[in-house]
Order: structure tokens, then C-alpha cells, then sequence
């Protein structure tokens, strides 16, 4: 189960290893906290060629069920928290929507955004502390879920992370990943190598991967410029996925892993 903010963060972030567990015959599923209707419309941000949140929320929305699709992805929950708010959702209600979901769907395995949010983004940060939370949660009887059910305790915790040599790709196609909030810029870096607990190979998948990114047609304009990279940067970018293990119950220790189900299989 991936557990991100926005529509395009599964295609971007995850999908060449959710494209390679899904061909594996593994249930993928898939929960988006928002409908992304805080984001750009093409390259309009505002005004006469932007269709309005609403519009644009049910745009994206129809994106990420085509992105789903293309992924083999089984099971898709939008919890439909307001784009750019995230921070600001009820903490209880929302770790109990996701732990509900966990608690529904059972997975072995749980994928989300790092602490720092990949570059400071506060939807991604927001999702990566609520769904720590839930994972604790939806393992506690005594904690209430939407929907209720039965308590289940995920195996292992991953944050989705970037090495130099893909943050350097990133870099060269989006020129420089920042956000501002509260009018300080919070600019991205790299994990170094050895906080790098996970390696996992997508070579096979990563056509699927683009596929699934093309799908999001409303923001093709900033993703317009990975179509222009080199084939030694796509290998980069889609050939290998990368992940700090947050949590697990059944493996550990320092030689990276190959396998987010290591330990499991």
C-alpha cells in the first residue's frame, strides 16, 4: 500500500516498483489524500486558462484512476483533504481514515513520503507523519478506525527516498526542486548512499512507470521535460527505485536490500 498527497506522486514517486510488485501478481493498493485541485492546470497556475479547484480536482482525480490502472494498482482511495492543506486536516480523524484502510486492505508492506518530504513540500511531509501514525495505530485495539475494522500490524515501513545520482537527474529535468513556506525556501538534498537501506530494481517497468506519468495530463507541462532525457539519466531515474525501511518486524541490519518484501519471502 502506497499512502501519498497528491495525484502524480504514485506515477512520479513509487510506480516503477508498484508497476514491477503488481506484475508479480502482489495486491498493490493505492491511497491519495487529496484530489491535487491546489496545483497548476497546464502551465496556468491561476486565470482565464485555468478551469477553477473544483474542475481541476475532478481532472486530476480521472488521472490518478488512469495512472492506477496502467500500474495494475487494485484498490484506489482518494480521502479527498483539501491540496496544500494537509497540515491542517484533524490528526485523529485522518489517522483513523488511513489506519481504517490499512486495517481493510492488510498489507504487508506500507510506502510513503520521507520526514523531510522530498523537498519540503508540507502536504508531503503531513502524509509521511499521519501515515507513520496510522501504521501504529491500525495495529492498537484500543484505537477506533474509519471503516472499523479487525486490528492488523504492517510488517514493514518504507519512505520513499533519492540518492545523489537521482536527485541529479531530478535536478536536470525540473532545474531545481524547492518549496517556500512561510516565506523560507526549503530546498531539496539528496539522501547520502548509507542511509540507503533499500535498492530495488525497475529496469523492466519503467516504460510502464512513464506511461502511468503521462497519464497526468494536466501537469504534463512540468513533466514535459523528462521526455527529453538522455537514455543513461531514464536508467537513472526509473531503472532503479530507492527507500529508507522505516520499520520492520522481521529483518533488519546493514547490507542493502533488493526486495521491499525481504524477510517476508
Amino acid at each position: 500500500m502506497a499512502v501519498l498527497a497528491h495525484p502524480d506522486d504514485e506515477s512520479l514517486g513509487v510506480g516503477g516498483v508498484l508497476a514491477k510488485y503488481a506484475a508479480e501478481g502482489v495486491e498493490v493498493s493505492l491511497v491519495t489524500a487529496t484530489r491535487g485541485e491546489g496545483g497548476r492546470y497546464h502551465e496556468h497556475r491561476e486565470g482565464p486558462g485555468h478551469p477553477g479547484r473544483e474542475r481541476l480536482g475532478e481532472i486530476r482525480e480521472a488521472e490518478v484512476r488512469c495512472a492506477a490502472q496502467v500500474l495494475g494498482i487494485r484498490g484506489l482511495w482518494l480521502l479527498g483533504y483539501h491540496d496544500g492543506a494537509l497540515d491542517q486536516a484533524d490528526p485523529r480523524e485522518i489517522v483513523g481514515r488511513i489506519a481504517g484502510r490499512i486495517r481493510e486492505v492488510r498489507p504487508h508492506v506500507v510506502l510513503t513520503f520521507p520526514p523531510d518530504g522530498a523537498y519540503g513540500h508540507p502536504d508531503h511531509i503531513a502524509i509521511c507523519q499521519f501515515t507513520t501514525a496510522a501504521v501504529l495505530a491500525a495495529a492498537d485495539p484500543a484505537h477506533a478506525t474509519d471503516p472499523a475494522g479487525a486490528p492488523h500490524s504492517v510488517s514493514k515501513l518504507y519512505y520513499m527516498v533519492n540518492s545523489p545520482a537521482r536527485w541529479e537527474v531530478y535536478q536536470h529535468a525540473f532545474k531545481r526542486l524547492a518549496s517556500t513556506v512561510d516565506g523560507v525556501e526549503r530546498v531539496a538534498h539528496a539522501w547520502p548512499e548509507w542511509e540507503i537501506t533499500t535498492l530495488v530494481d525497475t529496469t523492466k517497468h519503467w516504460e510502464v512507470a512513464w506511461k502511468a506519468v503521462s497519464c497526468h495530463d494536466s501537469q504534463i507541462a512540468v513533466y514535459d521535460q523528462l521526455k527529453d532525457l538522455d537514455p543513461e539519466r531514464h536508467r537513472a531515474l526509473w531503472g532503479t527505485q530507492e527507500f529508507y525501511r522505516a520499520l520492520s518486524t522481521v529483518n533488519g541490519g546493514r547490507a542493502k536490500e533488493r526486495d521491499l518484501f525481504e524477510g517476508l519471502r
